[in-house]
Protein backbone atom coordinates (compact mmCIF):
# COMPACT_ATOMS: atom_id res chain seq x y z
CA UNK A 1 0.00 0.00 0.00
CA UNK A 2 1.64 2.99 -0.89
CA UNK A 3 1.68 5.86 1.56
CA UNK A 4 0.51 9.98 0.30
CA UNK A 5 3.54 11.78 1.49
CA UNK A 6 2.56 14.48 4.69
CA UNK A 7 3.63 17.53 2.29
CA UNK A 8 1.51 16.45 -0.64
CA UNK A 9 -1.81 16.30 1.73
CA UNK A 10 -0.43 19.09 3.80
CA UNK A 11 -0.49 21.33 -0.25
CA UNK A 12 -3.90 19.97 -0.93
CA UNK A 13 -5.17 20.88 2.39
CA UNK A 14 -3.96 24.50 2.20
CA UNK A 15 -6.72 24.99 -0.91
CA UNK A 16 -9.29 23.26 0.50
CA UNK A 17 -12.22 25.39 1.94
CA UNK A 18 -13.59 23.50 5.29
CA UNK A 19 -17.43 23.42 4.03
CA UNK A 20 -18.51 19.75 3.63
CA UNK A 21 -20.54 18.77 0.46
CA UNK A 22 -24.50 18.02 1.28
CA UNK A 23 -25.33 14.38 -0.86
CA UNK A 24 -28.67 13.45 -0.91
CA UNK A 25 -29.24 9.73 -1.43
CA UNK A 26 -32.57 7.21 -1.02
CA UNK A 27 -32.85 4.64 1.63
CA UNK A 28 -34.77 2.74 4.19
CA UNK A 29 -34.42 3.97 7.99
CA UNK A 30 -33.55 1.15 9.88
CA UNK A 31 -32.25 2.31 12.60
CA UNK A 32 -29.10 3.95 14.37
CA UNK A 33 -27.32 3.84 11.16
CA UNK A 34 -28.93 4.56 8.06
CA UNK A 35 -28.10 2.98 5.05
CA UNK A 36 -25.79 5.98 3.32
CA UNK A 37 -24.24 5.81 6.40
CA UNK A 38 -25.66 8.69 8.34
CA UNK A 39 -25.71 8.19 11.61
CA UNK A 40 -28.05 9.09 13.60
CA UNK A 41 -27.23 7.58 17.10
CA UNK A 42 -29.64 6.26 19.34
CA UNK A 43 -32.14 7.91 22.27
CA UNK A 44 -30.14 6.49 24.83
CA UNK A 45 -26.67 8.33 23.44
CA UNK A 46 -29.00 11.45 21.97
CA UNK A 47 -29.80 12.05 26.25
CA UNK A 48 -26.17 11.51 27.51
CA UNK A 49 -24.90 14.19 25.35
CA UNK A 50 -25.32 17.62 26.85
CA UNK A 51 -25.30 21.59 26.70
CA UNK A 52 -26.49 23.93 23.97
CA UNK A 53 -29.48 24.73 22.48
CA UNK A 54 -32.16 21.85 21.21
CA UNK A 55 -31.84 19.67 18.10
CA UNK A 56 -34.62 19.12 16.02
CA UNK A 57 -34.82 16.26 13.61
CA UNK A 58 -38.59 15.46 11.88
CA UNK A 59 -39.05 11.37 11.12
CA UNK A 60 -41.53 10.05 9.34
CA UNK A 61 -43.00 6.80 8.76
CA UNK A 62 -45.50 5.40 6.38
CA UNK A 63 -46.70 2.60 9.00
CA UNK A 64 -46.69 4.14 11.67
CA UNK A 65 -46.53 7.09 14.06
CA UNK A 66 -43.24 8.27 15.81
CA UNK A 67 -43.88 8.17 19.32
CA UNK A 68 -47.81 8.09 18.96
CA UNK A 69 -48.64 10.95 16.03
CA UNK A 70 -51.72 11.57 15.07
CA UNK A 71 -52.06 9.79 11.68
CA UNK A 72 -50.23 7.76 9.37
CA UNK A 73 -47.75 10.47 8.27
CA UNK A 74 -47.29 12.00 11.91
CA UNK A 75 -43.88 12.97 12.92
CA UNK A 76 -42.51 13.85 16.34
CA UNK A 77 -39.84 16.81 17.02
CA UNK A 78 -37.08 15.11 19.52
CA UNK A 79 -35.62 17.62 21.41
CA UNK A 80 -31.39 17.50 21.15
CA UNK A 81 -29.06 19.31 22.66
CA UNK A 82 -26.07 19.90 20.91
CA UNK A 83 -23.43 22.53 19.20
CA UNK A 84 -24.27 24.97 16.56
CA UNK A 85 -23.54 23.61 13.42
CA UNK A 86 -24.01 25.03 9.49
CA UNK A 87 -25.63 21.46 8.88
CA UNK A 88 -28.10 19.68 9.58
CA UNK A 89 -29.79 16.89 8.52
CA UNK A 90 -33.30 14.21 8.04
CA UNK A 91 -35.52 12.38 6.18
CA UNK A 92 -38.53 13.34 4.59
CA UNK A 93 -41.14 10.97 2.45
CA UNK A 94 -42.00 11.15 -0.77
CA UNK A 95 -45.27 10.04 -2.32
CA UNK A 96 -43.82 6.66 -3.45
CA UNK A 97 -43.32 5.93 0.30
CA UNK A 98 -39.39 6.25 0.01
CA UNK A 99 -37.31 7.90 3.00
CA UNK A 100 -34.77 10.50 1.59
CA UNK A 101 -32.27 12.02 3.86
CA UNK A 102 -31.23 15.68 3.20
CA UNK A 103 -28.61 18.00 4.80
CA UNK A 104 -28.90 21.64 5.41
CA UNK A 105 -26.12 24.24 5.53
CA UNK A 106 -28.21 27.42 5.07
CA UNK A 107 -30.41 27.33 8.39
CA UNK A 108 -28.19 28.71 10.74
CA UNK A 109 -31.06 27.90 13.14
CA UNK A 110 -30.92 23.99 12.82
CA UNK A 111 -28.24 22.77 15.37
CA UNK A 112 -26.39 19.61 15.49
CA UNK A 113 -25.72 17.27 18.31
CA UNK A 114 -21.15 17.16 19.07
CA UNK A 115 -20.08 15.46 22.06
CA UNK A 116 -19.03 18.03 24.71
CA UNK A 117 -15.30 19.36 26.47
CA UNK A 118 -16.35 17.11 29.10
CA UNK A 119 -17.40 13.66 27.15
CA UNK A 120 -14.40 14.23 25.46
CA UNK A 121 -12.04 14.39 28.22
CA UNK A 122 -13.52 11.42 29.31
CA UNK A 123 -12.84 9.68 26.44
CA UNK A 124 -8.94 11.04 26.42
CA UNK A 125 -8.78 9.28 29.90
CA UNK A 126 -9.98 6.19 28.69
CA UNK A 127 -7.79 6.10 25.73
CA UNK A 128 -4.47 7.64 27.75
CA UNK A 129 -4.59 4.18 29.96
CA UNK A 130 -5.11 2.36 26.95
CA UNK A 131 -1.69 3.31 25.22
CA UNK A 132 0.64 4.85 27.43
CA UNK A 133 3.46 2.57 28.03
CA UNK A 134 4.71 3.18 31.44
CA UNK A 135 8.79 3.11 32.17
CA UNK A 136 8.14 -0.26 34.01
CA UNK A 137 6.36 -1.96 31.31
CA UNK A 138 8.98 -0.56 28.68
CA UNK A 139 11.81 -2.60 30.69
CA UNK A 140 10.22 -6.15 30.72
CA UNK A 141 9.38 -5.70 27.16
CA UNK A 142 13.11 -4.95 26.66
CA UNK A 143 13.89 -8.00 28.67
CA UNK A 144 11.67 -10.31 26.96
CA UNK A 145 12.76 -8.88 23.33
CA UNK A 146 16.67 -9.26 24.34
CA UNK A 147 15.66 -13.37 25.16
CA UNK A 148 14.18 -13.53 21.67
CA UNK A 149 17.01 -12.39 19.73
CA UNK A 150 19.16 -14.92 21.69
CA UNK A 151 17.01 -17.70 20.49
CA UNK A 152 17.23 -16.36 16.64
CA UNK A 153 20.94 -16.62 17.41
CA UNK A 154 20.72 -20.29 18.87
CA UNK A 155 19.11 -22.17 16.27
CA UNK A 156 16.91 -21.67 12.99
CA UNK A 157 13.41 -21.45 12.41
CA UNK A 158 12.76 -19.18 15.50
CA UNK A 159 10.16 -16.19 15.48
CA UNK A 160 12.63 -13.56 14.85
CA UNK A 161 15.28 -14.95 12.84
CA UNK A 162 18.15 -13.11 13.26
CA UNK A 163 19.53 -13.81 9.50
CA UNK A 164 23.40 -13.84 9.21
CA UNK A 165 24.30 -11.73 6.30
CA UNK A 166 27.90 -12.53 5.57
CA UNK A 167 28.93 -9.11 5.56
CA UNK A 168 32.64 -9.52 8.08
CA UNK A 169 32.47 -6.57 10.22
CA UNK A 170 32.16 -2.70 9.53
CA UNK A 171 33.87 -0.75 6.68
CA UNK A 172 37.33 0.56 7.63
CA UNK A 173 36.51 3.88 5.98
CA UNK A 174 39.58 3.45 3.78
CA UNK A 175 37.63 2.07 0.70
CA UNK A 176 37.81 3.73 -2.19
CA UNK A 177 37.13 3.11 -5.98
CA UNK A 178 33.69 3.25 -8.55
CA UNK A 179 30.89 0.31 -7.72
CA UNK A 180 27.75 -0.03 -8.84
CA UNK A 181 24.67 -0.58 -6.84
CA UNK A 182 21.13 -1.73 -7.96
CA UNK A 183 17.62 -1.08 -5.52
CA UNK A 184 14.73 -2.96 -6.29
CA UNK A 185 12.02 -1.57 -4.74
CA UNK A 186 8.17 -1.48 -4.25
CA UNK A 187 7.54 1.34 -7.15
CA UNK A 188 10.83 2.10 -8.63
CA UNK A 189 14.23 0.57 -9.49
CA UNK A 190 17.06 2.91 -8.53
CA UNK A 191 20.60 2.17 -10.03
CA UNK A 192 23.56 3.84 -9.04
CA UNK A 193 26.98 4.87 -9.50
CA UNK A 194 28.53 5.36 -5.83
CA UNK A 195 32.47 6.55 -6.10
CA UNK A 196 33.76 5.80 -2.65
CA UNK A 197 36.45 8.40 -2.03
CA UNK A 198 37.35 7.32 1.96
CA UNK A 199 37.08 9.03 4.92
CA UNK A 200 33.46 8.58 4.96
CA UNK A 201 32.79 10.34 1.64
CA UNK A 202 31.41 9.60 -1.58
CA UNK A 203 29.58 10.70 -4.72
CA UNK A 204 26.64 8.90 -6.48
CA UNK A 205 24.99 8.84 -9.37
CA UNK A 206 21.68 7.68 -10.06
CA UNK A 207 18.79 6.66 -12.27
CA UNK A 208 15.17 5.44 -11.55
CA UNK A 209 13.00 3.56 -13.70
CA UNK A 210 9.67 2.88 -13.17
CA UNK A 211 8.21 -0.12 -12.06
CA UNK A 212 4.84 -0.83 -13.71
CA UNK A 213 2.13 -3.46 -12.00
CA UNK A 214 2.27 -5.57 -15.13
CA UNK A 215 6.15 -6.13 -14.61
CA UNK A 216 6.03 -6.86 -10.63
CA UNK A 217 3.12 -9.62 -12.06
CA UNK A 218 4.82 -11.40 -14.76
CA UNK A 219 7.17 -14.47 -15.52
CA UNK A 220 10.28 -13.38 -12.65
CA UNK A 221 13.09 -13.97 -15.48
CA UNK A 222 11.54 -11.42 -17.57
CA UNK A 223 11.79 -8.96 -14.58
CA UNK A 224 15.42 -9.85 -14.11
CA UNK A 225 16.17 -8.92 -17.50
CA UNK A 226 14.76 -5.75 -17.10
CA UNK A 227 16.86 -4.73 -14.18
CA UNK A 228 20.04 -5.87 -16.71
CA UNK A 229 18.48 -3.92 -19.35
CA UNK A 230 18.22 -0.56 -17.09
CA UNK A 231 22.00 -1.14 -15.77
CA UNK A 232 22.86 -1.43 -19.31
CA UNK A 233 21.18 1.72 -20.58
CA UNK A 234 22.95 3.43 -17.31
CA UNK A 235 26.12 1.91 -17.65
CA UNK A 236 26.27 2.90 -21.61
CA UNK A 237 24.48 6.26 -21.42
CA UNK A 238 24.31 7.69 -18.07
CA UNK A 239 27.91 7.21 -17.51
CA UNK A 240 29.16 6.55 -21.03
CA UNK A 241 31.43 3.60 -20.66
CA UNK A 242 32.09 1.17 -23.55
CA UNK A 243 33.25 -2.45 -23.61
CA UNK A 244 36.93 -1.21 -23.53
CA UNK A 245 36.31 0.18 -19.57
CA UNK A 246 36.58 -2.46 -16.47
CA UNK A 247 33.80 -4.49 -15.05
CA UNK A 248 32.66 -2.62 -12.00
CA UNK A 249 31.66 -5.11 -8.91
CA UNK A 250 27.90 -4.40 -8.27
CA UNK A 251 25.95 -4.50 -4.88
CA UNK A 252 22.12 -5.75 -5.54
CA UNK A 253 19.53 -4.58 -2.48
CA UNK A 254 16.29 -7.21 -2.82
CA UNK A 255 14.60 -5.92 0.89
CA UNK A 256 12.47 -9.76 0.12
CA UNK A 257 12.55 -12.28 2.71
CA UNK A 258 15.48 -14.62 1.87
CA UNK A 259 17.45 -16.83 3.14
CA UNK A 260 21.08 -17.05 2.50
CA UNK A 261 24.11 -18.98 3.06
CA UNK A 262 26.63 -16.93 1.59
CA UNK A 263 27.05 -13.29 0.33
CA UNK A 264 26.05 -13.54 -3.26
CA UNK A 265 23.12 -15.96 -3.09
CA UNK A 266 19.27 -15.58 -1.63
CA UNK A 267 16.43 -17.66 -2.08
CA UNK A 268 13.25 -15.73 -2.07
CA UNK A 269 11.00 -16.84 0.76
CA UNK A 270 7.59 -14.50 -0.39
CA UNK A 271 7.13 -12.02 -2.45
CA UNK A 272 5.85 -8.64 -0.44
CA UNK A 273 5.72 -5.39 -1.63
CA UNK A 274 3.03 -5.95 -4.24
CA UNK A 275 5.13 -8.67 -6.07
CA UNK A 276 4.03 -11.11 -7.19
CA UNK A 277 6.10 -12.68 -10.48
CA UNK A 278 5.99 -16.63 -10.61
CA UNK A 279 8.75 -18.91 -10.60
CA UNK A 280 10.88 -16.82 -8.09
CA UNK A 281 10.24 -17.52 -4.69
CA UNK A 282 11.97 -20.60 -3.93
CA UNK A 283 14.55 -19.51 -6.76
CA UNK A 284 17.92 -18.14 -6.28
CA UNK A 285 17.20 -14.23 -6.99
CA UNK A 286 20.96 -13.96 -7.36
CA UNK A 287 22.04 -16.75 -10.25
CA UNK A 288 18.72 -15.39 -11.74
CA UNK A 289 19.83 -11.90 -12.13
CA UNK A 290 23.55 -12.48 -12.94
CA UNK A 291 21.96 -14.93 -15.85
CA UNK A 292 20.26 -11.72 -16.84
CA UNK A 293 23.38 -10.14 -16.96
CA UNK A 294 25.51 -12.24 -18.82
CA UNK A 295 22.71 -12.57 -21.50
CA UNK A 296 22.13 -8.41 -22.19
CA UNK A 297 25.96 -8.37 -21.59
CA UNK A 298 26.02 -6.06 -19.04
CA UNK A 299 29.59 -5.01 -17.98
CA UNK A 300 28.55 -5.55 -14.04
CA UNK A 301 29.80 -8.64 -11.58
CA UNK A 302 26.91 -8.99 -8.92
CA UNK A 303 29.64 -9.50 -5.71
CA UNK A 304 26.65 -8.89 -2.65
CA UNK A 305 23.09 -9.10 -2.70
CA UNK A 306 22.00 -7.35 0.62
CA UNK A 307 19.09 -6.01 2.75
CA UNK A 308 18.11 -2.56 2.75
CA UNK A 309 18.72 -2.62 6.60
CA UNK A 310 21.66 -3.89 6.73
CA UNK A 311 23.56 -1.31 4.03
CA UNK A 312 21.79 1.31 6.14
CA UNK A 313 24.47 0.10 9.32
CA UNK A 314 27.28 -0.31 6.92
CA UNK A 315 26.74 3.54 5.07
CA UNK A 316 25.89 5.00 8.32
CA UNK A 317 29.14 3.27 10.05
CA UNK A 318 31.27 4.76 6.79
CA UNK A 319 30.25 8.13 7.87
CA UNK A 320 30.04 7.79 11.45
CA UNK A 321 32.43 4.80 12.96
CA UNK A 322 30.55 5.39 16.43
CA UNK A 323 26.92 4.04 14.74
CA UNK A 324 26.66 0.75 16.07
CA UNK A 325 23.20 -0.21 15.07
CA UNK A 326 20.93 0.71 12.19
CA UNK A 327 16.98 0.84 12.32
CA UNK A 328 14.34 1.33 10.04
CA UNK A 329 10.60 2.77 10.93
CA UNK A 330 8.71 3.36 8.10
CA UNK A 331 5.61 1.22 6.37
CA UNK A 332 7.22 -1.27 8.11
CA UNK A 333 10.46 -1.83 10.78
CA UNK A 334 13.70 -3.74 11.07
CA UNK A 335 17.36 -3.32 12.56
CA UNK A 336 20.36 -4.73 11.94
CA UNK A 337 23.65 -4.87 14.15
CA UNK A 338 26.64 -5.99 14.10
CA UNK A 339 27.65 -9.59 16.38
CA UNK A 340 30.26 -11.64 17.20
CA UNK A 341 30.83 -15.49 15.58
CA UNK A 342 31.12 -16.84 19.16
CA UNK A 343 27.05 -15.45 20.05
CA UNK A 344 25.77 -17.18 17.02
CA UNK A 345 25.55 -20.61 17.63
CA UNK A 346 23.96 -21.73 14.91
CA UNK A 347 26.71 -20.67 12.37
CA UNK A 348 29.64 -22.84 14.67
CA UNK A 349 29.96 -25.26 11.78
CA UNK A 350 31.36 -22.59 9.43
CA UNK A 351 34.56 -22.57 11.77
CA UNK A 352 34.87 -18.94 12.38
CA UNK A 353 36.94 -17.14 14.74
CA UNK A 354 35.03 -16.61 17.85
CA UNK A 355 35.64 -12.32 17.85
CA UNK A 356 34.85 -12.15 13.87
CA UNK A 357 32.46 -9.86 13.44
CA UNK A 358 29.46 -10.69 11.55
CA UNK A 359 25.92 -8.47 10.34
CA UNK A 360 22.85 -9.43 11.40
CA UNK A 361 19.76 -8.93 9.80
CA UNK A 362 17.20 -9.31 12.71
CA UNK A 363 14.05 -9.32 11.19
CA UNK A 364 12.35 -7.84 14.08
CA UNK A 365 9.36 -6.79 13.19
CA UNK A 366 7.84 -10.28 14.19
CA UNK A 367 8.52 -10.24 17.70
CA UNK A 368 6.13 -12.20 20.10
CA UNK A 369 3.93 -13.36 16.67
CA UNK A 370 1.76 -15.93 18.08
CA UNK A 371 1.88 -16.46 21.67
CA UNK A 372 1.05 -12.20 22.16
CA UNK A 373 2.79 -12.51 25.60
CA UNK A 374 4.62 -9.47 26.07
CA UNK A 375 3.24 -6.85 23.69
CA UNK A 376 0.33 -4.47 25.41
CA UNK A 377 -1.72 -4.95 22.41
CA UNK A 378 -5.00 -3.42 22.66
CA UNK A 379 -8.63 -4.88 20.92
CA UNK A 380 -7.49 -2.35 18.08
CA UNK A 381 -4.31 -3.69 17.68
CA UNK A 382 -5.84 -7.19 17.68
CA UNK A 383 -8.61 -5.87 15.14
CA UNK A 384 -5.64 -4.97 12.74
CA UNK A 385 -4.21 -8.05 13.20
CA UNK A 386 -6.86 -10.39 12.67
CA UNK A 387 -8.62 -8.77 9.50
CA UNK A 388 -4.66 -8.37 7.93
CA UNK A 389 -3.54 -10.98 5.65
CA UNK A 390 -1.37 -12.83 7.94
CA UNK A 391 -2.67 -13.12 11.19
CA UNK A 392 -0.81 -13.84 14.18
CA UNK A 393 2.44 -12.38 12.76
CA UNK A 394 4.40 -9.30 12.41
CA UNK A 395 3.02 -8.29 15.95
CA UNK A 396 5.48 -5.85 16.74
CA UNK A 397 5.51 -3.99 13.26
CA UNK A 398 1.70 -3.85 13.86
CA UNK A 399 1.92 -1.82 16.38
CA UNK A 400 4.53 0.54 15.66
CA UNK A 401 4.43 0.83 11.48
CA UNK A 402 3.84 3.83 9.54
CA UNK A 403 0.95 1.26 7.68
CA UNK A 404 -0.74 0.79 10.64
CA UNK A 405 -1.13 3.91 12.89
CA UNK A 406 -3.68 5.54 11.01
CA UNK A 407 -5.62 2.68 11.15
CA UNK A 408 -5.60 2.50 15.25
CA UNK A 409 -6.73 6.07 15.49
CA UNK A 410 -9.61 5.14 12.13
CA UNK A 411 -10.69 2.05 14.87
CA UNK A 412 -11.12 4.23 17.62
CA UNK A 413 -12.95 7.00 15.56
CA UNK A 414 -15.52 4.28 14.62
CA UNK A 415 -15.77 3.25 17.88
CA UNK A 416 -16.79 6.58 19.55
CA UNK A 417 -19.18 6.96 16.52
CA UNK A 418 -20.54 3.49 17.27
CA UNK A 419 -21.68 4.35 20.84
CA UNK A 420 -22.73 7.81 19.65
CA UNK A 421 -20.26 9.96 20.60
CA UNK A 422 -19.46 10.91 17.47
CA UNK A 423 -21.16 13.14 14.31
CA UNK A 424 -24.23 12.02 15.15
CA UNK A 425 -26.27 12.45 11.81
CA UNK A 426 -23.22 13.08 9.42
CA UNK A 427 -22.53 10.65 6.75
CA UNK A 428 -19.90 8.69 7.88
CA UNK A 429 -19.30 6.18 5.54
CA UNK A 430 -16.13 7.54 4.57
CA UNK A 431 -14.77 6.44 7.96
CA UNK A 432 -15.76 3.12 7.90
CA UNK A 433 -13.62 1.94 5.25
CA UNK A 434 -10.64 0.18 6.46
CA UNK A 435 -7.30 1.86 6.40
CA UNK A 436 -9.01 5.27 4.78
CA UNK A 437 -7.29 7.12 7.96
CA UNK A 438 -3.55 7.52 6.72
CA UNK A 439 -0.77 7.86 9.64
CA UNK A 440 -0.05 11.13 7.53
CA UNK A 441 -3.32 12.12 8.76
CA UNK A 442 -1.88 11.69 12.14
CA UNK A 443 1.49 13.59 11.23
CA UNK A 444 -0.18 16.69 10.03
CA UNK A 445 -2.68 17.10 12.96
CA UNK A 446 0.11 16.77 15.51
CA UNK A 447 1.67 19.67 13.70
CA UNK A 448 -1.57 21.95 12.92
CA UNK A 449 -0.12 24.50 14.72
CA UNK A 450 -3.49 27.01 14.79
CA UNK A 451 -5.50 28.12 17.70
CA UNK A 452 -8.61 26.42 15.76
CA UNK A 453 -6.96 23.39 14.33
CA UNK A 454 -7.32 24.51 10.66
CA UNK A 455 -5.91 21.66 9.28
CA UNK A 456 -8.00 19.11 10.97
CA UNK A 457 -10.96 20.93 9.87
CA UNK A 458 -9.78 20.40 6.21
CA UNK A 459 -8.78 16.78 6.67
CA UNK A 460 -12.39 15.90 8.11
CA UNK A 461 -14.59 17.77 6.25
CA UNK A 462 -12.45 17.28 3.00
CA UNK A 463 -11.26 13.89 3.20
CA UNK A 464 -14.49 12.79 5.16
CA UNK A 465 -17.27 14.72 4.14
CA UNK A 466 -18.02 15.40 8.48
CA UNK A 467 -17.74 18.68 10.02
CA UNK A 468 -16.09 18.86 13.79
CA UNK A 469 -15.93 21.56 16.88
CA UNK A 470 -12.83 22.56 18.38
CA UNK A 471 -13.53 19.73 21.47
CA UNK A 472 -13.58 17.02 19.05
CA UNK A 473 -10.48 18.70 16.84
CA UNK A 474 -7.83 19.18 20.38
CA UNK A 475 -9.33 15.68 20.99
CA UNK A 476 -8.11 13.90 18.15
CA UNK A 477 -5.01 15.72 17.76
CA UNK A 478 -4.52 14.58 22.03
CA UNK A 479 -5.45 10.98 20.27
CA UNK A 480 -2.76 11.35 17.71
CA UNK A 481 -0.34 12.14 20.16
CA UNK A 482 -1.11 9.31 22.14
CA UNK A 483 -0.78 6.61 19.07
CA UNK A 484 2.50 8.16 17.57
CA UNK A 485 4.65 8.54 21.22
CA UNK A 486 3.78 4.81 21.98
CA UNK A 487 5.03 3.80 18.52
CA UNK A 488 7.90 5.66 19.34
CA UNK A 489 8.21 3.90 22.81
CA UNK A 490 7.53 0.90 21.61
CA UNK A 491 10.67 1.46 19.21
CA UNK A 492 13.23 2.70 22.00
CA UNK A 493 12.44 -0.73 23.47
CA UNK A 494 13.74 -2.63 20.37
CA UNK A 495 17.14 -0.50 19.86
CA UNK A 496 17.22 -0.87 23.93
CA UNK A 497 17.09 -4.73 23.70
CA UNK A 498 20.39 -4.43 21.46
CA UNK A 499 21.76 -1.75 23.72
CA UNK A 500 21.53 -4.12 26.34
CA UNK A 501 22.61 -7.25 24.49
CA UNK A 502 26.35 -5.75 23.50
CA UNK A 503 26.81 -3.82 26.08
CA UNK A 504 26.54 -0.36 24.37
CA UNK A 505 25.09 1.42 27.28
CA UNK A 506 28.09 3.23 29.16
CA UNK A 507 29.98 3.99 26.68
CA UNK A 508 27.16 5.06 24.28
CA UNK A 509 26.49 4.54 20.40
CA UNK A 510 24.99 6.30 17.64
CA UNK A 511 21.93 4.31 15.79
CA UNK A 512 21.07 5.42 12.23
CA UNK A 513 17.22 5.21 11.80
CA UNK A 514 15.59 5.55 8.69
CA UNK A 515 11.94 5.27 6.90
CA UNK A 516 8.59 7.97 6.57
CA UNK A 517 7.57 7.34 10.36
CA UNK A 518 11.20 8.52 11.44
CA UNK A 519 12.19 11.02 8.82
CA UNK A 520 8.41 12.67 8.68
CA UNK A 521 6.12 11.79 11.83
CA UNK A 522 6.92 14.52 14.28
CA UNK A 523 8.75 14.63 17.55
CA UNK A 524 9.12 10.99 16.66
CA UNK A 525 12.94 10.77 17.47
CA UNK A 526 12.38 12.80 20.45
CA UNK A 527 9.93 10.49 21.67
CA UNK A 528 12.54 7.40 21.20
CA UNK A 529 14.90 9.29 23.11
CA UNK A 530 13.03 10.35 25.57
CA UNK A 531 12.22 6.82 26.25
CA UNK A 532 15.37 5.61 26.07
CA UNK A 533 15.99 7.58 29.68
CA UNK A 534 12.95 5.98 31.14
CA UNK A 535 14.22 2.61 30.63
CA UNK A 536 18.16 3.48 31.31
CA UNK A 537 17.91 6.20 33.34
CA UNK A 538 20.17 9.21 32.98
CA UNK A 539 22.58 6.76 30.97
CA UNK A 540 19.82 6.20 27.87
CA UNK A 541 20.83 9.72 26.64
CA UNK A 542 24.47 8.34 25.66
CA UNK A 543 21.87 6.58 22.74
CA UNK A 544 21.68 8.79 20.23
CA UNK A 545 19.53 8.41 17.28
CA UNK A 546 20.20 10.08 13.58
CA UNK A 547 19.17 10.34 10.52
CA UNK A 548 20.60 7.20 8.39
CA UNK A 549 22.74 7.28 5.24
CA UNK A 550 21.38 5.59 2.24
CA UNK A 551 21.43 2.01 2.23
CA UNK A 552 20.40 1.16 -0.49
CA UNK A 553 22.38 2.83 -2.15
CA UNK A 554 25.38 3.29 -0.69
CA UNK A 555 25.37 0.52 1.58
CA UNK A 556 25.24 -1.54 -1.09
CA UNK A 557 28.49 -0.45 -2.51
CA UNK A 558 30.15 -0.44 0.19
CA UNK A 559 29.61 -3.98 0.84
CA UNK A 560 30.19 -4.52 -2.88
CA UNK A 561 33.86 -2.78 -1.84
CA UNK A 562 33.93 -4.86 1.12
CA UNK A 563 33.16 -8.23 -0.51
CA UNK A 564 35.48 -7.73 -3.06
CA UNK A 565 38.65 -7.01 -0.76
CA UNK A 566 37.50 -9.63 1.52
CA UNK A 567 37.65 -12.19 -1.62
CA UNK A 568 40.48 -10.88 -3.02
CA UNK A 569 42.72 -11.55 0.30
CA UNK A 570 41.40 -15.18 0.22
CA UNK A 571 39.39 -14.72 3.69
CA UNK A 572 36.39 -16.90 3.84
CA UNK A 573 35.93 -16.62 -0.43
CA UNK A 574 33.09 -19.41 -0.20
CA UNK A 575 30.97 -17.00 1.69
Amino acid sequence: MSEPSADDLSARLGKLDTGAPTPTSTHSFPGAVLDNGTNIGTQAHKASISGGRPYTMERSSSSHSVGGGAGANAAKTIAMPGRTSRRGSGTVLTPAGVHVVYHTRTNEDIEFPHAGNKTMADHLRKYESLLTLTPQRMRMIVHAFEETLDRGLQKDGQIVPMIPTFVFGYPTGDEVGEYLAVDLGGTNLRVCLVTLQGHGKFEVTQTKYRLTEEQKQEEGQKLFDFCAECLDSFIRETLGRTDADDVLPLGFTFSYPCSQNRIDHGELIRWTKGFGAPNVEGHDVAAMFKQSLETYKVRAELVALINDTTGTLIASNYVDPNTKIAVIFGTGCNAAYMETAGNIPKMSAMGLPDGQDMAINCEWGAFDSFDHQHLPRTKYDIIIDESSNKPGEQSFEKMIAGLYLGEVFRLIVCELIDQGDLFLGQNTYKLEKAYAFDTAFLSLMESDPTDELLTVIGIFTHFFGVETTIEERQFFKKLAVLIGTRAARLSACGIASIVSKKGYLEQGCSVGADGSLYNKYPNFADRVHTALVDIFGEKGRNIITHHAEDGSGVGSAIIAAMTKKRKDNGFFVDY
